[in-house]
């Protein structure tokens, strides 16, 4: 069976960045990672991807790109169909929250890293 993949918006090459951080936990942790940002890169082994993935491929979607940097990507967003969206700290948004939730899509205001080290992911 294959592990759910889980979309880093907003994944930085930058070690001191959350979206790295998490990025090479979820790796570590044995999760599907699909590391999306705007630059080429690297996360550890990992390369960036700056092409958004197809519908139907993406599990989870945690958020490291803030409100006023989300409301570009609320369709492509929308049309993945994830079974849930996590607002990290900083990227809470009620307008994405509630379009999410008019489709179906759970949302949650945590901390990936958090989730991921105390096993509630």
């Amino acid at each position: 069976m294959q592990t759910p993949t889980t979309l880093v918006l907003g994944a930085s090459p930058n070690p001191e960045r959350y979206s790295f951080l998490a990025t090479n936990l979820l790796h570590e942790k044995g999760q599907a990672v699909y590391p999306f940002g705007i630059k080429n890169g690297q996360i550890g082994n990992i390369s960036i991807i700056t092409e958004w993935p197809k519908a139907g491929t993406i599990h989870t979607v945690t958020l490291y790109v803030g409100p006023s940097g989300q409301t570009a990507y609320y369709d492509a967003i929308m049309e993945l169909a994830p079974s849930r969206i996590i607002f990290n700290p900083g990227t809470e948004n009620p307008e994405l929250q509630a379009l999410a939730k008019a489709k179906g899509i759970e949302t949650i205001e945590a901390c990936t890293l958090v989730m991921l080290k105390t096993g509630q992911y």
